[in-house]
């Protein structure tokens, strides 16, 4: 239950739009692609680099749909 009532929080928060113009800026851009980068090493890590290619599709998919690109759009949805 308690896993449930965080999703469902998580997802009321991204529809903010308060949230979402923040999710848009430089800053959070490279918030959040320090915290991918740190996610893709230790995945790749504990996989024994066995799956290197594979974690960085998920890291540039995850990347794409956070933030903002180099032009400064928002992701896509």
């Amino acid at each position: 239950m308690a896993t449930e009532d965080l999703a469902r929080k998580a997802k009321e928060a991204f529809q903010n739009e308060k949230v979402k113009a923040a999710l848009r800026t430089e800053q959070a851009e490279e918030v959040s692609d320090a915290v991918l980068d740190r996610a893709a090493g230790l995945a790749d890590r504990l996989t024994g680099g066995r799956y290197t290619e594979q974690v960085e599709r998920g890291r540039h998919a995850a990347d794409e749909r956070i933030g903002t690109d180099a032009a400064g759009r928002p992701p896509r949805p």
